[in-house]
């Protein structure tokens, strides 16, 4: 075999399993990984409402990886953030359309998010007007925090 064919086929051999070992045998998703260039590409704006009304909002900034922003609890909100990022899987999709969601109401408040995390855009809308909306705000709860809670 020529020697750039062998490096050809030992370059896509390596590659192949550097990706495969991404994901476990049991089939979920690893945490993705965090930057290399010590910039922060994962950097969000925060505006938190606690009675859905724009004139009580609070505003941050979260950055992550490194940790920084205006946000009151910085490094926990990144760790929440972290733990609910896999693979292939978009942490700020809004509940699907035709959920079944219990009935409940969780409160006014609304928050909105936008910025880039993990290399993709984010442009997420929070509520609690029912027990899925409740359940999607509680993923975020350091992240979503204002200031008086």
């Amino acid at each position: 075999m020529p020697l750039l064919h062998r490096i050809a086929v030992t370059a896509t051999v390596t590659a192949a399993a550097s990706v495969a070992a991404l994901i476990p045998a049991w089939g979920t998703p690893l945490p993705l990984p965090l930057p290399v260039d010590g910039e922060s590409a994962d950097r969000l704006l925060v505006t938190v409402s606690e009675t859905g009304e724009p004139d009580d909002a609070a505003t941050y900034v979260l950055a992550c990886h490194p940790t920084g922003g205006t946000h009151p609890r910085a490094r926990a909100a990144c760790g929440q953030l972290d733990s609910v990022t896999e693979w292939g899987r978009d942490p700020f999709a809004p509940v699907p359309p035709g959920a079944m969601c219990t009935g409940q109401y969780g409160g006014p408040a609304t928050a909105q998010v936008s910025g880039h995390w993990a290399g993709r855009p984010v442009n997420a809308r929070f509520s609690r007007t029912n027990g899925c909306e409740i359940a999607r705000w509680n993923r975020f709860s350091i992240v979503l925090r204002t200031p008086g809670s």
